[in-house]
């Protein structure tokens, strides 16, 4: 039951960044992928970099000797025989589909006992990435991207084998394996890790018509493996048998989230698709293929398949339809920063329909670091929205916080955010919009905090046995930057750490010599915060802060060395923390269960038209 314990207390991004390791693991981590280059370069390959990893392998570009770009997939040495091997799988079900929305398999080979499949690498970034740089998609590429899609899921329906219908599962179809080509509107469809023969068709019957086959087949068992839950729907989830409605589940997810501006399926509730400005028979058709009916979800699965080749005719001018000005504040920097954003949160009661104790177990097909998928799955649909939101600003160049609190009347939302980029205030402000609605549709009273650090700003200590202290190294340091002077007006609406009480999912008593010293930064201006997290040998002192008044700069390094020499008083494991925003500025927010339904218009050319005339 170790993974119980990592479940109480985590982060939401996408991977852990190589900050937030302690210097061991950041030095395997390294040197894996230096040997990794350097086989790759002993096989005459040049220019490797890494591209991505995940719970299961590593992912390196390079080019070949006629400087063809190339994909190559390592999996992750130090997992049991059975997971490694499933790189071969990828391999053979890569090699079986030849399609232009899918790079082509060049090999797969064993080198030192390591498995790499080689593939050809898909031009453009990944969907995921160009929503963050680009926030709410236009219509336009809705649609164009819909319809590819429509065409993959068609050709797989359809695949034979030795003659026989033998339809194929992606089973992972989800943002973050769509490349999305900008020069030529071609998405290509990667990571085919969890693709598996269908066991039954689209119509739920069993694929083999042999007697014998149907006999001696296993039609209890699904051979589906899990997707991304933030994105497969609730028959792969539950592990039904592989079914091609699977992908149709991945595909209305992903058309969902890229319509949205966010990073999962769940909010259809609080943000159905009928209000995203999308056409009204192609956002009426989205919600249905989410809708909770099974029957619902596979006709409008099947209209899908069928009309996409005609909704692609619409003509869709690109339009603004809504105000995405950020409806909390946003704080943009005209400096550009390398951040390592890590957003770290309370998971109060209120977002838990069941105890974190029922049904934790290891699952051996969930990458449980990254999805958390027995947590989620006590929560509902709505909450788990809010969650991934909360999750996708520290998706952003951002630091700072968010202290949001439901009462009965509506939702009172206290924040610090400040981005180091502009050229993604778009976005982010749509990010922050989405996190806000979706909080207007929970109707629990309660408070959900989280503070958003950089990684790189962690300080790591070690210790040797757990009868020893932690001692900080001797050049650690908490970093703080300056900031303007607040006006006289702002400084007396300071907010106070402690105003909010004791939040009772840490678990860590911090001891009372450092508790003094925070009481005493408490008293000087400043924003920020400081998180304790402590293991058995390990502990990380996450901080972020400005300081709003330089004339205590001196007291406040003072105090922040201070709270650094204590450390070694610390006993106990688990995390606590403190977060202080800068002043009291608490917007408020009605209830809203779900936002008002808005299409595009059915005659887009009348709106361009007096648009340009009054300009």
């Amino acid at each position: 039951m170790q993974y119980k314990n990592q479940l109480r207390n985590f982060y939401i991004p996408e991977e852990q960044s190589i900050y937030l390791l302690n210097t061991n693991d950041a030095k395997k981590l390294k040197d894996w992928v230096a040997l990794c280059i350097s086989e790759l370069k002993k096989l005459g390959y040049k220019d490797i970099a890494l591209i991505g990893k995940g719970a299961y392998g590593f992912a390196f570009a390079g080019l070949d000797a006629s400087d063809q770009s190339c994909v190559f997939k390592f999996s992750r040495i130090n997992l049991p025989q059975h997971i490694q091997e499933r790189l071969a799988d990828e391999a053979y079900m890569l090699s079986q589909v030849q399609h232009p929305n899918v790079p082509r398999y060049i090999t797969y080979q064993v080198v030192k006992k390591q498995g790499i499949l080689m593939m050809q690498r898909a031009s453009g970034i990944d969907l995921e990435q160009y929503s963050l740089q680009h926030g709410r998609i236009p219509v336009r590429l809705i649609i164009d991207i819909a319809c590819q899609l429509a065409d993959v899921l068609l050709f797989l329906r359809r695949y034979h084998k030795d003659g026989e219908l033998q339809p194929i599962v992606h089973g992972d179809i989800k943002p973050s394996n769509l490349v999305f080509d900008s020069q030529t509107g071609r998405i290509s469809l990667i990571d085919w890790g969890s693709s598996v023969f269908a066991q039954l068709d689209a119509n739920g019957q069993y694929l083999s018509n042999n007697v014998m086959q149907l006999m001696s087949a296993d039609l209890q068992s699904s051979n589906a493996r899990m997707g991304d839950v933030y994105f497969i729907g609730a028959e792969q989830r539950s592990g039904a048998l592989s079914s091609p409605r699977f992908d149709e589940q991945g595909v209305a997810g992903t058309l969902y989230a890229l319509a949205s501006g966010q990073s999962c399926r769940f909010g259809r509730k609080a943000i159905p698709a009928r209000s995203l400005g999308l056409p009204v028979e192609f956002a009426t058709m989205l919600d249905s293929m989410l809708a909770d009916d099974p029957q619902l979800r596979a006709q409008a699965g099947d209209y899908f398949l069928q009309q996409m080749p005609r909704l692609k005719q619409l003509v869709l001018p690109d339009i603004a339809l809504f105000d995405d000005a950020p409806v909390l504040p946003v704080w943009v920097s005209p400096q550009l920063r390398e951040l390592d954003t890590v957003v770290y949160s309370s998971r109060k009661s209120f977002l838990r329909e069941h105890s974190e104790e029922d049904g934790i177990a290891y699952v051996d097909d969930v990458q449980l670091e990254r999805y958390y998928k027995n947590y989620l799955e006590g929560m509902g649909e709505t909450e788990k929205a809010f969650v991934a939101a909360v999750s996708r600003l520290a998706r952003y160049p951002v630091v700072g916080g968010l202290a949001i609190h439901w009462q009965a009347n509506g939702v009172y939302i206290d924040s610090s955010l400040n981005l180091y980029d502009a050229k993604l205030s778009r976005s982010f402000a749509l990010s922050v919009n989405n996190v806000v609605t979706l909080a207007r549709a929970i109707a629990k009273v309660g408070i959900f905090k989280a503070c958003l650090f950089n990684a790189r700003n962690t300080i790591h200590i070690s210790r040797d046995t757990t009868h020893s202290p932690f001692i900080a190294p001797a050049d650690a340091v908490i970093p703080y930057q300056l900031a303007p002077v607040l006006s006289s007006e702002d400084a007396s609406k300071q907010h106070s750490y402690f105003e909010d009480g004791k939040d009772p999912d840490e678990q860590l008593i911090l001891p009372d010599a450092i508790m003094d010293d925070i009481a005493k930064l408490n008293l000087i201006r400043h924003t920020g915060c400081i998180i304790f997290e402590v293991t058995s040998l390990y502990m990380k002192i996450h901080s972020y802060y400005r300081l709003l008044d330089p004339q205590a700069e001196p007291e406040f390094a003072r105090l922040l060395q201070s709270i650094l020499s204590k450390v070694s008083l610390i006993s106990g494991e688990g995390v606590g923390g403190f977060m202080k925003l800068p002043y009291k500025d608490t917007r408020f927010f009605s209830h809203q269960a779900q936002q008002a339904h808005c299409f595009y218009p059915a005659n887009p050319l009348k709106l361009v038209g007096s648009a340009a005339k009054a300009d």
